[in-house]
């Protein structure tokens, strides 16, 4: 069910026209394995973005990100916020394979049809984007189940150590990273006194590129937007993309990405 203030105050607190009544940033659009937040634009069946936040984050503060959010929504996007699951009383993610805790696939399908059956959103036009523990998700998602939707943007995170000896394929991909992340570096990083290991990001676009069957490792392209640099691999798998975005910051998620974003994947095929 629907909890929470009517629409009329949501939109009163929010002052954003865009607000669904079960996304006011204190009440949540629940179904039966979590809830999320959502926003959504004066279109109907808008495209999605689903963002998921880090370790220790939360989906009311997602939205407060209005430097992420406003710019989808101004774009015609619906913004989804959903919850992560408590992992060592913290709120993440349970990505890693062989983790016990909630199906985080099955949830976040679930709530893409639960927003789509309230709101009327476009479950064909879905990215599914996190950072940081959220953007792991997005990674360990995209490789076991990459039909799961249409095109997938983690920003400041990857796989773990030991990594995927292979992902399914093919995969549309555009990961955004900071140069001088120290959280997540792009070499990666041990943690809980050896038990943990993040894995090298350049490690883990050499398996997005087998998955998408990329004959050659040279990039197709260069490109910079503002703070940007860019580089791509195209012409591999039929349906396939991938693009890593560098950006001079450190882990967060930078001024820009979400036009940037929604330009990538404005610009492939069924985009």
């Amino acid at each position: 069910m629907i909890r929470g203030l009517t629409l009329a105050t949501g939109l009163a607190l929010a002052g954003q026209a865009g607000f669904a009544a079960c996304a006011d940033q204190e009440s949540m659009c629940e179904t039966a394995s979590g809830g999320y937040h959502i926003e959504l634009p004066e279109a109907e069946s808008p495209p999605l973005v689903v963002f998921l936040h880090g370790y220790g984050g939360s989906a009311t503060g997602t939205l407060k990100n209005r430097g992420m959010v406003e710019p989808l929504l101004a774009r015609g996007y619906a913004v989804m916020a959903p919850e992560g699951s408590e992992r060592n009383g913290r709120q993440s993610w349970n990505f890693f394979p062989g983790w016990e805790g909630r199906d985080e696939t099955a949830f976040l399908t679930e709530v893409v049809q639960d927003a789509s059956d309230r709101f009327g959103v476009d479950t064909d036009r879905v990215v599914l984007g996190g950072f940081s523990a959220g953007a792991f998700m997005v990674y360990y998602l995209a490789c076991a189940a990459p039909d799961t939707f249409s095109a997938y943007a983690p920003v400041s995170g990857g796989f773990w150590r030991p990594h995927p000896e292979a992902c399914e394929g093919p995969v549309r991909m555009f990961h955004t990273h900071g140069w001088t992340d120290n959280v997540v570096p792009l070499e990666g990083r041990i943690l809980g006194g050896g038990r943990f290991h993040q894995g090298d990001i350049f490690a883990g676009l050499e398996i997005w590129r087998v998955a998408n069957e990329c004959a050659d490792t040279k990039p197709s392209g260069f490109s910079t937007t503002g703070q940007f640099m860019r580089r791509y691999w195209a012409g591999c798998a039929d349906g396939s993309m991938l693009e890593f975005a560098l950006f001079p910051g450190g882990h967060n998620v930078p001024k820009g990405w979400a036009d940037m974003m929604v330009d990538w994947y404005e610009g492939l095929p069924g985009g």
